[in-house]
């Protein structure tokens, strides 16, 4: 049986793609390694053993798209692929309406075209919002504050159309937290460009000497030390989670939305003093004004995946910490430095096969 993956090579797809693998299913990336790198899917395949099948492809080129369903008998598909920054989506909206909502578009005219009606999309916890109240259950009303999470938003209420259009279709809807963690051999991990935006790499590149101090956004949160709270989630357990849903994708008919969260919500400062005692690295850190627009406490119900799909997030927040920085004190320039020593033409091998069309 083979799966679709599209953005297979990032930070999430990347550590689903183990998963996948390691359960049995064959799996094609499509994947234009704008935001992400190629080196990541050598790890998995050194990780898992296995093969995988790797097309250079951008989402909006309908053509080119096109021919990987051509090519290949596919079952169903687990869309990643995407822009998903917030503070670049507030800079630049069209980009990202372009290129996110459009190419969600193709790829389900393909679909179509092609009968494969079997979809995992990757949606997240910006659809609600300032939540008023904690935990947020998915029939909490929806209403995103920026672009990026517009864009996700808009992708889930096309799809719950497409679904109204022709009951064949099976569609789960993750609308996952805050990713954080790494896979446990330290191999693969979030490999951002420029200052990350998310606090764990933030922390960590802090922590191999890349950047100064780590930036506390806010100290007047009514939370128990006054920065943010969150619900910070292990990838591991999160690509757990897709893999589930497409198990139960693939059997049923219609659209299912499950939040992915541990239900239980961290402080900035909750998680940097985990970091600090489960690494022993000293983290030092700046207290600066508050973003615009974030809330002060935000975190999941999770039962209804736990409910329906068996799933619950296993993973500590000191799991988390241990092994972001496995990763990074492993990689300290992430995936770059080995990509460009031991696979710059990005050369086929045997068990890593990259179709640039």
């Amino acid at each position: 049986m083979a799966i679709l993956i599209t953005g297979g090579a990032g930070f999430i797809g990347s550590h689903t793609c183990v998963e996948l693998l390691n359960k049995g299913y064959d799996i094609i990336v499509v994947d234009n390694f704008s935001n992400s790198k190629p080196e990541s899917l050598k790890r998995v395949c050194e990780i898992t053993g296995k093969i995988i099948k790797i097309y250079q492809v951008d989402l909006l080129n309908r053509d080119l798209f096109e021919k990987v369903f051509i090519e290949n008998k596919i079952d169903a598909v687990i869309h990643f692929a995407g822009l998903k920054a917030v503070g670049e989506s507030v800079d630049y909206p069209l980009k990202y309406f372009k290129n996110n909502i459009a190419s969600t578009i193709i790829l389900c005219e393909l679909m179509q075209k092609y009968k494969v009606k079997k979809l995992v999309f990757s949606s997240s916890a910006t659809v609600y919002g300032m939540p008023e109240s904690v935990p947020i259950s998915e029939d909490f009303p929806l209403q995103a504050l920026n672009p990026y999470g517009r864009t996700k938003l808009m992708i889930e209420a096309i799809l719950q159309d497409l679904y109204i259009s022709d009951n064949e279709w099976s569609i789960s809807i993750l609308r996952y937290f805050n990713p954080i963690g790494a896979h446990e051999s330290g191999e693969i991990g979030e490999d951002p460009c420029g200052i990350p935006n998310n606090l764990l790499p933030y922390i960590t590149k802090v922590a191999v000497g890349e950047l100064k101090e780590l930036q506390v956004f806010g100290k007047d949160y009514p939370t128990i030390d006054g920065t943010g709270v969150r619900d910070y989630i292990h990838v591991v357990d999160l690509a757990h989670g897709h893999v589930l849903a497409l198990d139960k994708t693939l059997k049923a008919s219609g659209v299912n939305i499950y939040n992915l969260g541990t239900g239980k919500g961290y402080s900035v400062l909750e998680v940097l003093s985990a970091f600090e005692s489960t690494t022993g690295v000293n983290i030092p850190f700046k207290i600066t004004q508050p973003r615009p627009g974030d809330a002060a406490v935000c975190y999941a119900d999770p039962s209804k995946a736990e409910n329906e799909l068996n799933w619950t997030a296993k993973r500590s927040i000191n799991d988390m910490c241990r092994d972001s920085w496995r990763w990074q004190s492993q990689n300290p320039n992430g995936y770059k430095k080995k990509q460009e020593i031991e696979n710059p033409h990005l050369e086929q091998s045997e068990d890593f096969l990259i179709q640039n069309k």
